[in-house]
């Protein structure tokens, strides 16, 4: 998978919040070239707010989570602990979730149905890019931990 030390850390790159912002771009690239016929209304732009603020408050309780469990956020860096409370008790990638309902907030706020279509896009490049090499890694440090935890707890929700 890669050419460095899996156990050590799950990559050398910190993907998804890039991938996050590169979707963002590419939907409102899409608008201006291939718009579609749709206007945003008071309700979508509600809609729109309502999801960036559940997901950030989602990605503030997994960053809240992380830190009581003296672990780090950043995705391409090596974890010290199995994290299983907090949204890690629902979701096995809870900022991950996080990341898509807010490029669908974003799609939402500007009346820009890209974005929303885009969503499967980013959860693919996620999982192949971050949560595949992070499986591995957790995989690889936690032998024991890890299976019981993965077919418990599903990966998106």
């Amino acid at each position: 998978m890669t050419n460095w030390d899996i156990q050590e850390r799950p990559n050398r790159f910190p993907w998804p919040p890039l991938l996050l912002v590169a979707m963002i771009g590419v939907g409102f690239v899409l608008r201006e070239l291939v718009p579609f016929g749709v206007s945003r209304t008071p309700l979508s732009q509600f809609s729109g707010f309502v999801l960036i603020a559940g997901a950030l408050a989602l990605d503030g309780w997994a960053s809240l989570t992380f830190s009581r469990a003296k672990t780090t956020i950043l995705p391409h860096r090596g974890t010290r602990n199995l994290v299983t409370t907090g949204p890690f008790r629902f979701s096995r990638n809870p900022i991950y979730v996080g990341n898509l309902l807010i490029l669908a907030g974003v799609g939402l706020l500007a009346g820009s149905p890209w974005h929303v279509v885009l969503v499967p896009a980013l959860a693919a490049t996620i999982w192949y890019f971050a949560i595949a090499r992070e499986e591995a890694h957790l995989a690889a440090n936690f032998p024991e931990e890890w299976p019981n935890y993965a077919a418990r707890v599903r990966r998106w929700l």
